[in-house]
């Protein structure tokens, strides 16, 4: 029984589609995760002060992780851990020691920096908390400053075990760092109170580095820890790639950071609201763009070091044509149901009515890039496959800075213009309710990322002649389909509006579950009707059973 218990975690997956979906599915069970671990938050804390200080407390960890951590992603090294395993074994644990005593001795040290300097830095960014919140917000994120020290050496690991394509590891990872942090808000929050919730934190990134390491012993490549022994040049190589692929990251982080300090000179919660629908908004980024991106990168990778551009391509386009066949009715059904989502996913406690609308249409407002942010990732990984990091880091300080540039812009026209302002609330039904200015922050953050997405895609299809008009057709049926679907799910909102409870969480889920049903059938017809490639393209996915993949033996030569 343990036997094939460590089979089936060790089972390596082929097939783009197979490996998205397993992906996917995991990805989905994570995001449900992380919903039970946001409505518990949103319950015990409500959009409030407290939840303020806890989302404002990840973010120097979370910089210092997408910095710093990224330098030894993934993305970066997938590449050259394959060039590594076609020469050898030794070759490539060689490469494997070296990169990691490097990268455990840069990580530590920044960190220990950063926590000496804690004190001085939170009181420049987060400016809107009052003194008092200061010392708090201080410890909460020095013992945050764990987190990408833990996180950074798992995703160092989960390198390898992509290159072995065991995405199950991979995709378990997310799982058990959610179970950490819900068990810091049931077990330790009553005991240490916030802290206990940050203790969670800690332990949910331990789990997710425990649960790479078996996978990476078995195979024998588990890093071995030396730091005269450090190949400079060799690192030197890894740095010139993945150094403008920190900077993108970076001013990502900058960027975020940047809007939670404005926040935090809105209405007490608002950096609360700004966060849950953001998180929110992101379930069908992780389950879709996210388990697609990294499905095709070690596809995407051999293919292009190989020389192979036309089956690089081709998996570039089969991996946005989906990307695109999801996302537009997902992000459509998550802009007509918008309220009866955010009421039941978040409606519990001291979540009132009043936060669970301002959170909604935050979350529609985020819900129109979900395409795009879907896409940026794949074209982000296309360009990492292919070596170049510039491109990325280009077209991402431009939608960086548009970020800061439009959120602030329509801050100062929100609160100058009385005409605008009474469009958007008017328009997302929030005019009664106070604290609205902060929707100015996902209005803002969508307009730079559509940008960012255009630009991206201007680019590629120009390197690869041919890349657009594929996709015409997904898009056409795809954005046909769910506007249909979008129609009929708020005909039925208004139906089963006449006849249900919606002022029960069960009320208005059922709402909301029933149109969402019923809007998604007449997208299917529609989609069928149209004799739509992509429908028939993951029935025959499903029909190939997933579960029933065998595990491939790990044979170098083939890798």
């Amino acid at each position: 029984m343990v036997r094939r218990v460590i089979n089936f975690f060790n089972k390596e997956i082929n097939g783009l589609h197979e490996a998205a979906y397993l992906l996917a599915f995991f990805a989905f069970l994570s995001q449900l995760l992380a919903l039970v671990r946001d409505r518990m938050l949103a319950a015990t804390f409500g959009a409030g002060h407290d939840l303020d200080i806890y989302y404002s407390a990840f973010r120097i960890p979370d910089f210092i992780f997408v910095t710093v951590a990224s330098l030894v992603a993934i993305s970066v090294l997938v590449p050259f851990i394959i060039e590594k395993v076609n020469i050898s074994t030794e070759e490539s644990k060689r490469f494997i020691d070296n990169v990691f005593s490097f990268f455990f001795l840069l990580i530590f040290l920044v960190s220990a920096v950063v926590f000496l300097f804690v004190p001085y830095l939170i009181p420049l960014i987060f400016k809107g908390f009052a003194l008092k919140d200061f010392p708090e917000l201080i410890t909460l994120t020095r013992i945050l400053l764990l987190s990408p020290i833990l996180l950074g050496l798992s995703n160092f690991f989960g390198s390898i075990t992509q290159v072995y394509k065991r995405f199950l590891i991979y995709s378990i990872s997310p799982l058990v760092y959610n179970l950490g942090i819900i068990f810091g808000i049931i077990v330790l929050y009553p005991i240490y109170g916030l802290r206990g919730v940050i203790f969670g934190v800690v332990l949910g990134a331990i789990l997710h580095l425990l649960i790479q390491i078996p996978f990476v012993i078995k195979q024998g490549m588990f890093p071995r820890l030396s730091f005269r022994e450090i190949d400079f040049v060799e690192i030197r190589k890894i740095m010139m790639l993945s150094v403008p692929r920190t900077f993108t990251l970076g001013l990502t982080q900058i960027t975020t950071i940047f809007l939670i300090a404005m926040a935090t000179f809105m209405k007490e919660g608002s950096v609360a609201v700004f966060n849950l629908s953001l998180n929110l908004q992101s379930v069908p980024l992780t389950i879709i763009g996210v388990s697609y991106s990294i499905a095709a990168f070690p596809t995407l990778a051999r293919h292009f070091t190989s020389g192979e551009s036309d089956k690089f391509l081709n998996e570039i386009i089969t991996s946005a044509r989906h990307i695109i066949f999801w996302s537009i009715p997902i992000s459509i059904l998550f802009i007509v149901l918008r309220a009866q989502i955010v009421r039941t996913i978040l409606g519990a406690g001291e979540f009132d009515w009043a936060n669970t609308r301002l959170t909604a249409a935050a979350l529609a407002l985020f819900s129109f890039s979900a395409v795009a942010q879907g896409l940026i990732l794949l074209f982000v990984r296309g360009y990492y496959a292919m070596g170049n990091t510039k491109k990325p880091l280009i077209i991402g300080t431009i939608s960086g800075a548009l970020v800061i540039l439009l959120s602030y812009l329509f801050v100062n026209i929100f609160e100058s213009y009385a005409t605008f302002q009474y469009f958007i609330e008017s328009l997302f039904r929030v005019s009664d309710i106070p604290g609205t200015l902060v929707l100015m922050l996902p209005l803002g953050y969508t307009l730079a990322v559509l940008i960012n997405c255009i630009l991206l895609w201007i680019y590629f299809a120009k390197e690869f002649v041919g890349f657009t008009r594929p996709l015409c057709a997904t898009l056409f049926h795809s954005f046909s389909a769910s506007v249909i679907m979008g129609l009929v799910a708020y005909l039925c909102l208004n139906i089963f509006d006449n006849f249900l409870n919606i002022n029960t969480v069960l009320g208005i889920f059922t709402q909301g579950f029933l149109s969402g049903i019923i809007g998604i059938i007449a997208g299917i017809i529609i989609l069928n009707l149209l004799n739509n490639q992509e429908i028939k393209e993951i029935w025959t996915t499903l029909h190939h059973k997933i579960w029933n993949v065998k595990p491939l033996p790990a044979d170098i030569n083939e890798i």
